[in-house]
């Protein structure tokens, strides 16, 4: 019987991964370039704002760079800065995930916007700030392409995933996990959430398709993935296997992989009706580093897996130091896992 994904992560490098001084680092994805390096698209806002909810409008995407998978990255470029308050990804862009498709680097992304001026610092600001619950319920998700990693970008002028009116997705999308089919079809799994009143209900996990990355993409159920009742999930990782879909997500409240903010594993055989493994846990917030320490991190989530070869060799995360939790952080970064073979 095949080793579980939890079973095969070996030691993380300390020295690895991505981090900036002055800012907040999340939202780590990883692709091998033209140029034969590796190149990581990732989040970054500056740490006079909060760690959350500041991302919410001052969120960039950014790319950063090594010569191996583990690092350490160093910063090249801002990718998706801020455009301008009239576009619907003016104000933020996060969650980047970056595929490369056919001779195309497509990335997916979370933008957002809002009418009011820029938060400056030393201003309060919170999740009942007004740019806050403005930005919060634009999010959308979008795709920006490109014939080089690096760039230029041509981001898209509309959503991929708009919201719906009177369906579990009518507040908000957000988190895109694409998989890329053989024949070019992509399957997208997404977060979403749903008007509730004037705000909005708990997070849900949506599922879309489209003939090729360039859409248009149809959401293919309208109910959630997973019962949002038993499952209370949030950053999903999907990929094709010989018997369907596997899929990674972050578990918010511990009560599917046993680990709170852990990650759970689960299968598919048609991207719609999932299940959890038997052994359900993919990864744990305790972390052994490869000078023999083992650490549990405030934070670990955004999962990403590096495929080399048709295998995945490297687990990518957002992560935090601090007791737990995103107020409780001094500093955040990405940090990479290597995998071992099956």
């Amino acid at each position: 019987m095949a080793r579980s994904l939890a079973d095969r992560l070996l030691p993380a490098p300390r020295n690895g991964g991505f981090r900036m001084e002055g800012y907040w680092v999340w939202c780590g994805s990883v692709v091998q370039g033209e140029d034969g390096r590796f190149h990581m698209f990732a989040s970054r806002w500056p740490k006079w704002l909060p760690m959350h909810p500041g991302w919410l409008v001052a969120s960039e995407i950014v790319r950063a760079a090594a010569d191996t998978p583990e690092g350490p990255y160093e910063f090249q470029e801002v990718v998706l800065p801020a455009r301008g308050a009239e576009y619907w990804d003016g104000r933020s862009t996060h969650n980047p995930h970056i595929k490369k498709i056919g001779g195309t680097y497509v990335l997916y992304y979370m933008g957002s916007t809002h009418p009011f001026a820029d938060v400056q610092p030393g201003e309060a600001y919170g999740l009942d700030d007004p740019r806050c619950i403005a930005a919060r319920a634009n999010k959308r998700v979008g795709i920006a392409t490109s014939r080089s990693v690096f760039g230029p970008w041509e981001r898209s002028d509309a959503p991929i995933l708009p919201t719906r009116p009177g369906k579990f997705d009518s507040f908000l999308t957000s988190n895109p996990a694409p998989c890329v089919h053989e024949d070019g079809s992509i399957l997208l799994i997404y977060k979403a959430r749903k008007y509730e009143g004037h705000t909005h209900g708990q997070m849900t996990i949506g599922v879309a398709g489209a003939d090729s990355f360039e859409g248009p993409y149809r959401v293919l159920s309208d109910e959630p993935v997973f019962p949002p009742e038993r499952f209370h999930i949030e950053d999903p990782f999907i990929w094709k296997t010989e018997y369907g879909y596997e899929l990674i997500a972050k578990d918010m409240e511990g009560t599917l992989c046993g680990e709170k903010h852990a990650g759970i594993h689960a299968c598919s055989a048609d991207g719609r009706s999932w299940r959890l493994f038997e052994q359900p846990k993919a990864y744990s917030r305790r972390v052994t580093w490869d000078d023999g320490e083992v650490q549990l991190m405030g934070n670990l989530e955004r999962p990403f897996l590096l495929f080399q070869n048709g295998r995945p060799t490297h687990l990518f995360a957002a992560t935090a130091d601090g007791s737990g939790g995103f107020r409780n952080a001094s500093n955040t970064w990405n940090m990479v896992i290597p995998i071992a073979p099956e």
